[in-house]
């Protein structure tokens, strides 16, 4: 009789790679939530499992702290082989700066357990919709953090986003260790854009606190950020309407 998975291997148990949202249980998906509850064990960042502990109460939970993701994928593995059903939990999705290209990665080294990535609403679209839409048009995700990119390549991709007139969102665009990074990335995107160019902020996206502010980017490379910042960059055509960012798709016109 062959293995029920059709791939060669008896699967001995599933994990779930699970993006959670942005933090209140209900910007869940549907489809996370019943994963979650379908799982013996939560694997997670320390943080992100404090999110959503007291709505999974009955769960096994397990952390690690930040800069521990690999040890965290071995544990979620390690976890499954015992025959639990486990969920890695990310914010936002998983597979934007997320943990389930890591997850596969050291996944082909359990070929008996099988991974399920489940999607989730990423800060991207999270911020958004608070602001208003402001990636209603071609846009351009790119992260500040040089951790595991080099400045050079962030850079070189700020500029070509902002020569293409791209919408851009950035993610991680501030931190101790960073403080300047955003004002460097403004500098860099002003060669293209206009001081002008309309530019959206939000704070805490579906957490407490949540905050947001439009302002125009020749303030913004002045403004003041953190990790649970996103930073959102109008392309030529993005406007400001009754205190909303807005970039036009174009259906008027049609």
């Amino acid at each position: 009789m062959p293995p029920p998975s059709g791939i060669g291997v008896w699967i001995l148990s599933k994990i779930y790679v699970v993006g959670i949202g942005p933090g209140q249980y209900e910007q869940m998906t549907m489809r996370a939530a019943d994963a979650l509850r379908a799982c013996d064990t939560i694997v997670g960042y320390t943080v992100y499992v404090e999110l959503v502990r007291a709505h999974f109460a009955d769960k096994e939970f397990l952390t690690t702290p930040m800069r521990k993701e690999a040890e965290r994928c071995r544990l979620a593995f390690e976890e499954a082989k015992k025959g639990k059903n486990v969920a890695m939990i990310c914010s936002g999705d998983a597979g934007v700066y997320g943990m389930s290209g890591l997850m596969l990665e050291i996944g082909a080294d359990f070929p008996e357990i099988e991974v399920e990535v489940i999607p989730g609403v990423t800060a991207a679209t999270g911020g958004a919709a608070v602001l208003g839409a402001p990636l209603i048009h071609d846009f351009a995700l790119i992260s500040l953090s040089d951790l595991l990119t080099p400045w050079e390549k962030i850079e070189k991709r700020l500029l070509l986003a902002s020569e293409a007139d791209f919408v851009i969102c950035l993610y991680n665009p501030s931190s101790k260790k960073r403080a300047d990074y955003l004002q460097k990335a403004c500098d860099l995107m002003l060669r293209y854009k206009a001081p002008e160019t309309v530019c959206g902020i939000v704070s805490n996206i579906g957490r407490d606190g949540e905050a947001c502010r439009v302002l125009p980017l020749s303030k913004l490379r002045d403004t003041q950020v953190d990790m649970f910042t996103t930073v959102f960059v109008g392309n030529s055509q993005t406007k400001e309407i009754d205190g909303r960012m807005v970039t036009p798709r174009g259906y008027r016109n049609v």
